[in-house]
């Protein structure tokens, strides 16, 4: 079984996603680490030196290779990434595949990002909360109807064992 968490940047996809491999005994992947060991470089270096569509391709093909590894396993995605290449139809047809989207306001997201800009390629150009609200509520509208799409949809605005719990209720 594979349990695929989708969301927005700092949703706590890989956070989340860590703890609750440790419960259910399955591996962990991010895939955005999976990415730059692979590639042996950051992401960051990828979008500067090689450009998002070159980063966008190789994404999709490390995510087929993460999902056809034959193991439990909770994988984080880059928020990004069921936005590209088929991505969500890719996850979605597959029987052993659950997605669960990590559904969390924008001002708890621009809450959570903002101290991290400088990590994040996507808005290390932003530098107020009010240019980092509306580039989130802007890029958030444009990814929903891919996010929407998951077999889960969390609240993800609760403390982490609620969140946790929630994931797993509805998983099992």
């Amino acid at each position: 079984m594979k349990i695929i968490l989708i969301g927005y940047m700092a949703s706590g996809k890989s956070y989340l996603g860590k703890k609750i491999a440790k419960i259910l005994d399955f591996e962990f992947l991010d895939l955005d680490d999976f990415i730059e060991k692979e590639e042996k470089t950051t992401i960051k270096e990828i979008f500067l030196n090689k450009g998002e569509i070159y980063f966008r391709k190789i994404e999709h093909l490390y995510l087929k290779k993460a999902i056809a590894a034959n193991m439990n396993t909770v994988i984080s995605l880059g928020g990004g990434t069921p936005c590209y290449s088929d991505n969500m139809s890719l996850l979605l047809n597959k029987s052993n595949i659950k997605t669960v989207y990590l559904q969390v306001t924008i001002p708890n997201l621009v809450e959570r990002a903002f101290n991290e800009t400088a990590k994040r390629p996507i808005i290390a150009h932003l530098k107020t909360k009010e240019e980092l609200t509306e580039f989130v509520g802007k890029h958030l509208f444009e990814r929903l109807p891919f996010y929407s799409k998951a077999t889960y949809t969390i609240d993800a605005n609760k403390k982490e064992n609620e969140i946790i719990e929630s994931i797993l209720m509805q998983l099992f």
